[in-house]
């Protein structure tokens, strides 16, 4: 075989390799999957509880696998619905998105925005998020109706942590929650938030939609038990013994989701430190609607009591 045949044969087979990832990346993107982790922040002796951790849904209406998926959540009767933003990615979503909640709304909950709950998705190089970060963000897009659905989640009962408290007692246990607006698009104002959590409750929880360091680094220093964010897709696509290959933020690769330590080299017990928890979320921004080990995902958070 001369030279011109193995490079036909070279590009044909990488042809062949190239397009069997893109179909299983496609088809991997609509496995949902719900996590289950466990974390000890209740007082000692006290039953658990649990809480289902909602991030990144991307929601179009056209998504009828998803909403019949999410649809059935509310069959898990979780105690707390935390949503960590970037529910929307059409005009048209929020009604789509508040029926398929469902009996979720029910159940007390709190919530922040993303970017993707505020302006459109557009189509960008998925390369683009390989590259550093130069700060831009693409605020020209047409805006989506989140006041549409912020007034939805409130009504349901749902707390709005946008750069604020909130407070709830469930079954006998008091949270205190801090939260703030989209650190991505730079809308969180810690000088809101800041300041000793709360020692008159059982559980201190703060939430975000993007785990910029310098918004856990204030979580943690202020004493919460547990920063709940989303925002990272979990790299969205993850290559076998590298992990994620970007966390779309200043968050290290090794946590771009799950449940970790921050300061990472932290543990339990140590001052001005949190457990944090990243949802790899379970959405994609619908013109890059692939996932590559990195399945979708919601997380039933069990909230265990500490050690006595």
């Amino acid at each position: 075989m001369g030279l011109t045949g193995i490079l036909r044969r070279t590009v044909a087979g990488g042809a062949l390799v190239g397009g069997a990832t893109l179909g299983y990346a496609l088809w991997e993107a609509q496995q949902f999957t719900l996590r289950h982790v466990s974390v000890p922040l209740l007082p000692p002796g006290r039953p658990p509880l649990r809480a289902l951790h909602l991030s990144d849904l991307h929601l179009t209406p056209t998504q009828a696998g998803k909403i019949a998926w999410v649809r059935r959540l509310a069959d898990l009767q979780p105690d707390l619905v935390i949503n960590t933003g970037d529910n929307l990615a059409h005009a048209d979503s929020v009604p789509v998105l508040l029926d398929a909640l469902g009996d979720l709304l029910d159940v007390p909950g709190v919530f922040v925005f993303g970017s993707n709950d505020y302006y459109s998705p557009i189509l960008r190089s998925p390369l683009r998020y390989l590259l550093p970060d130069t700060g831009k963000r693409y605020l020209d897009q047409p805006k989506l109706p989140w006041g549409d659905l912020q007034k939805g989640f409130v009504a349901a009962g749902w707390q709005d942590l946008t750069n604020t408290y909130g407070e709830l007692s469930i079954a006998g246990t008091t949270f205190a929650f801090a939260g703030v607006d989209d650190p991505h698009l730079s809308y969180d104002d810690l000088t809101l938030v800041a300041g000793p959590a709360r020692t008159d409750v059982d559980v201190r929880l703060a939430v975000a939609h993007a785990p910029y360091l310098r918004v856990l680094d204030q979580f943690a220093h202020d004493g919460y038990d547990a920063i709940i964010a989303g925002h990272t897709h979990g790299g969205q696509v993850c290559l076998p013994g590298v992990g994620a290959l970007t966390t779309n933020c200043d968050l290290d690769r090794r946590r771009a989701k799950g449940l970790h330590r921050h300061p990472a080299s932290s543990r339990p017990g140590d001052p001005g430190s949190a457990w944090l928890h990243v949802s790899a979320g379970l959405g994609t921004n619908p013109y890059t609607p692939i996932r590559l080990a990195c399945r979708p995902e919601v997380t039933l958070i069990t909230l265990t009591a500490r050690p006595a």
